[in-house]
């Protein structure tokens, strides 16, 4: 009997006659709840950990992801995606039969085009075009894969974000994050399997619905980490409690929670004993990972990294510093991108914060051999418009077509696939859906996306719904 198998039956003997009668006393609601508790396939049972590493269903090729997302949506067509016809009618209209059926988000569609502001070149001996916004990128062109044909259903910030972490414009669905620690577990013990970083000038449009875990059980989701002083709020014991008192605390809750369980079979009851637990260890854990001033001089400079310093690029270093030690999944926030106007100063200073720290994590990863079964992900939640917005100097939001980079973990390294038209407004080649997107990792990872279901609500539920397609050409 498999441990999924084990973790049904254990539920089912929860369920026992008495529980029945003694809920009903307290509404149907109660009653509806526990029966949804008990369809559930993950649902914790007592003595069983939920977050206990779980055989793929392939063999895979990532054990692990960091995925750097780039909220607010980077212009393609100044990073990745050169278009010399774009520059050459910059300045006039777009053709009609190009605007046909489009929707843009704030501004007329039939606004001028904006032709490309940053030049560009070619680098590597794969010959990846990449802006001159991205000189430490280019050094890593060979180690990445550019995607230029992703497109997306949503136009705007919130179910932008939301579609490309849940699968879904809706809120209440779980992030890839929590599908793949629900699908993978965890291979470190003492810290959360799912850790989020947010170092933008804002938090996300979407909140924490990007990390969240939907209708999966709690401890599936991200756990929002800070990167100064305790990475978790109220992680140090207050005045007054020692060590040994707080284990005696603990022990207690914890065995009143254990018979809770027994009678329950509630999966929120485990995740309150895992929480309070794993906090207990990362009082010692945590201090020492995220002390970050123990590296070398070297790596602090080839991230760009500083100290007691809150940045993308110590999210980065930190983000290797975890999965070296068995963190599933980690996601850096980093929401700057939404250039309506401002474009090139904003750019600019975008790519100083973000760029360097970006190629230093493909880089490290490769000298510690952790490259090759670690996936990064970088991008955001839509692209750019070619006509433009604000003047001269800014672009609207745009589903059609976008760009993004994979590195890693049996991904193909130094090519780019896909293609879009003259002007950057619609992937035209090997196009590449946020569910082909998710399909893809998930296969990375060894799991098969139509297999990974949980029943909600009285049907199967899956990160990509009833799409998706597995893109092997983008895998070495």
């Amino acid at each position: 009997m498999t441990t999924l198998q084990q973790a049904q039956e254990e539920i089912r003997k929860q369920t026992t006659r008495r529980w029945f009668f003694k809920e009903c006393g307290v509404g149907l609601g109660a009653i509806a709840l526990r029966s949804l508790l008990g369809e559930s396939a993950m649902a914790a049972a007592p003595d069983l950990n939920p977050l206990s590493p779980r055989k793929p269903h392939h063999a895979a090729r990532a054990k692990r992801v960091i995925y750097l997302f780039m909220a607010g949506a980077p212009s393609h067509l100044e990073l990745f995606d050169n278009k010399p016809e774009l520059a050459k009618f910059n300045g006039t209209l777009p053709p009609p039969e190009l605007l046909q059926g489009y929707r843009a988000a704030f501004i007329n569609p039939s606004s001028k085009l904006l032709g490309p502001k940053f030049k560009f070149s070619r680098h590597g001996k794969s010959g990846a075009e990449l802006s001159e916004l991205l000189p430490h990128l280019s050094g890593v062109a060979d180690e990445i894969a550019v995607v230029r044909s992703m497109h997306t259903d949503a136009f705007n910030h919130a179910p932008g974000q939301i579609f490309m972490n849940t699968g879904s414009q809706q809120f209440g669905r779980p992030s890839l994050g929590a599908w793949t620690t629900y699908g993978l577990g965890s291979e470190s013990k003492d810290l959360p399997a799912y850790v989020v970083f947010s170092t933008g000038s804002k938090g996300t449009s979407g909140g924490a619905s990007n990390w969240g875990c939907g209708f999966l059980p709690s401890y599936y989701q991200g756990v929002p980490f800070r990167n100064t002083g305790d990475p978790v709020l109220y992680l140090s014991n207050p005045r007054g409690v020692d060590k040994e008192m707080q284990r005696d605390s603990l022990d207690a809750i914890r065995k009143l929670n254990e018979k809770h369980l027994g009678v329950m079979g509630d999966p929120e009851i485990a995740t309150r004993i895992n929480s309070y637990e794993m906090a207990y260890r990362m009082q010692t854990s945590a201090p020492e990972l995220m002390d970050i001033s123990n590296e070398p001089k070297s790596m602090l400079e080839l991230y760009g990294a500083e100290p007691g310093k809150t940045s993308f690029a110590s999210s980065c270093l930190l983000a290797r510093r975890m999965i070296e030690r068995g963190v599933r999944f980690v996601q850096i926030f980093h929401e700057a991108w939404d250039q309506h106007g401002n474009l090139v100063k904003d750019l600019r200073k975008n790519c100083r914060d973000t760029d360097r720290a970006s190629a230093a994590l493909v880089k490290d990863l490769k000298d510690r051999g952790l490259l090759e079964d670690t996936l990064v992900v970088w991008g955001g939640e839509f692209g750019r418009t070619p006509m433009v917005q604000g003047g001269d100097d800014g672009r609207d939001h745009h589903p059609n077509c976008f760009s993004m980079w994979l590195a890693g973990g049996g991904v193909k390294p130094g090519i780019t696939w896909g293609e879009s038209d003259d002007f950057g407004f619609n992937a035209t080649k090997d196009r590449v859906h946020v569910h082909d997107l998710h399909a893809t990792l998930l296969h990375l990872l060894g799991i098969d996306h139509l297999k990974l279901t949980y029943r909600f609500q009285g049907r199967d539920f899956r990160l990509t719904d009833v799409h998706g397609e597995v893109v092997k050409s983008l895998m070495a």
